[in-house]
């Protein structure tokens, strides 16, 4: 079968949002845009820092398995995975099934300066005293994971939205 959905993975911060909704654009009308986090949302019905808050981080990761298993039948979309969605091998087995996966990546301080934009209350895993600290230290663990399940890896430093979204065009061969 051929692939015809492309699934962003990387930690927080990395831009998948940003290119994913761009390269959606850039595809046309038959392709869409969506985010396992914002699915995760709707289907908890509450943020994920109230989620974390209130159920904890391992009840966030059965939602992800469960919209994993939904958004992976889907056929033509970009979808922007949650920076952990690569800590349970059964969410990448899924998604590869029909999507190409595309790691995006960034310096530790690339991602500190993007995701500190908002605040850290908005990202539950860095909402601490060294936030800095947290993002190396949790980019160093799962580095292995995103880049096992990568078909692409593409650093985005120095890298325009465009100069990405046509470098993942390129690779996947979807248009």
């Amino acid at each position: 079968m051929t692939k015809v959905s492309i699934a962003l993975i990387g930690f927080m911060a990395t831009g998948k949002s940003t290119i994913g909704k761009t390269l959606a654009d850039y595809l046309g009308d038959d392709y869409r845009f969506i985010e396992t986090d914002q699915l995760i949302v709707e289907m908890a019905g509450k943020s994920i820092p109230r989620i974390f808050a209130e159920e904890g981080e391992e009840k966030f990761r059965n939602y992800e398995i469960i919209v994993c298993g939904k958004a992976s039948k889907l056929k033509n979309v970009v979808i922007s995975c949650g920076g952990g969605v690569v800590l349970n091998r059964a969410n990448i087995k899924k998604l590869k099934k029909n999507c190409h996966i595309v790691l995006l990546k960034a310096t530790v301080e690339e991602i500190y300066k993007r995701a500190i934009k908002n605040g850290k209350r908005t990202r539950p895993l860095i909402n601490n005293e060294y936030p800095k600290k947290e993002i190396e230290r949790i980019l160093n663990y799962r580095e292995e994971f995103y880049e096992s399940s990568a078909e692409i890896i593409i650093n985005t430093k120095n890298k325009s939205i465009e100069e990405i979204v046509n470098e993942i065009i390129e690779k996947t061969k979807v248009v």
